[in-house]
């Protein structure tokens, strides 16, 4: 009897790479937004947190309900809604906003340190208010308006100066560093030639603090928020396409500057309504979106999570700065306190790394 020939067994079959590929970014996709979730989690957390703590202690329940309009309790309204949520939701509003635009600049200018702490923009709003104030008497939302001016000017000087065929990242912070030192220096003018009780309302303003934004300038920074957002996402493919390179981004389409020109205009201006709603938070926009990329990890946008971040950050520094130490402090000395270690860091290692430019 013939033995029968059996085939071989088929080899395994190499996995097809198109089918790797999706499943990396469905991986990917995923962690991004779980990272997010629970990042924004956390500072819904904390923004309950932040209404809950004080002389009057409250539940987290009766925060809620109350922020919503559902409590009955008279006294329980009051504190809530009259004393502590524009605090909260000026600390959440601000921190958002200089993360997203903290990790647009680092994103745009492939630099972990292209912060508008370091670009003029912060210290253009400061010079602006600081004038405003000791020169022009200006108060409340006048303040806010000259801050913001402040903050599109410096970003236009920057601009301008650093362009040479289109915008490096090193050369930008360089001038930028520059154009801040220049304000800062006015700032400091202005403020040797203030009486006692502006130079005061100055420097708490220069410091940064949640607690100081009056309602105008929270629904500005709100509505700008709802409106920049999905701005933001529109251009976030945009951004990945120049993160690749000028002549790369103008081979896949992208138009190159005037994109450049939008995201550096939108992430301005959020940092802009931030500065001139609490004032220069120091190191909030720095330190938001590499925490956030580490989370997200390489490949992830990153955009809506570093926002998280930055709303984390302001409040926490803020439940630390009005309950855990004996005396009261601005929200801008715990945010320095944290960002000056990180950016000590973050220096050493890019220069280690050979990052510097």
């Amino acid at each position: 009897m013939a033995l029968l020939e059996r085939d071989p067994a088929p080899a395994a079959e190499a996995p097809d790479t198109h089918s790797v590929i999706v499943r990396a970014r469905l991986l990917r996709r995923s962690r991004t937004i779980g990272v997010t979730l629970v990042l924004a989690a956390v500072a819904f957390a904390l923004f309950v947190g932040t209404m809950m703590i004080g002389s009057f202690t409250v539940t987290p329940w009766e925060v809620v309900r109350a922020t919503f309009g559902f409590e009955s309790d008279g006294g329980i309204n009051y504190v809530v809604r009259d004393l502590r949520l524009p605090t909260a939701a000026t600390a959440l509003a601000v921190g958002l906003a200089m993360g997203l635009a903290g990790i647009i600049f680092q994103r745009l200018l492939a630099n972990p340190l292209a912060s508008p702490d370091f670009v003029g923009v912060s210290s253009g709003a400061s010079f602006f208010a600081v004038g405003s104030i000791v020169m022009l008497n200006f108060q409340g939302e006048l303040v806010s308006v000259a801050a913001l001016v402040g903050a599109l000017v410096a970003a236009f000087l920057v601009y301008v100066l650093a362009w040479r065929d289109g915008i490096t990242g090193y050369r930008f912070i360089l001038i930028g560093i520059g154009v801040s030192q220049f304000f800062l220096a006015g700032s400091g003018y202005v403020l040797s030639r203030a009486d006692l009780y502006n130079a005061r309302e100055a420097m708490t303003w220069l410091v940064g603090a949640v607690g100081q934004a009056g309602d105008t300038e929270l629904r500005v920074l709100l509505v700008s928020l709802a409106i920049v957002l999905p701005i933001v996402f529109v251009l976030s493919r945009q951004l990945s396409a120049l993160e690749l390179g000028d002549d790369t981004a103008k081979a896949l389409g992208a138009r190159v500057e005037p994109m450049r020109v939008a995201l550096m205009l939108t992430a301005v201006v959020l940092i802009a309504l931030a500065t001139a709603t609490a004032g220069p938070m120091a190191f909030v926009a720095l330190i938001a979106g590499p925490i956030a990329a580490r989370l997200v990890g390489a490949g992830g946008s990153g955009l809506l999570a570093a926002a998280f971040v930055g709303a984390i950050i302001v409040l926490t520094a803020d439940l630390v700065a009005q309950h855990a130490l004996p005396s009261q402090l601005p929200t801008g000395v715990i945010t320095g306190a944290i960002g000056a270690p990180y950016l000590i860091w973050l220096l050493v290692s890019v220069n280690r790394e050979g990052r510097g430019g």
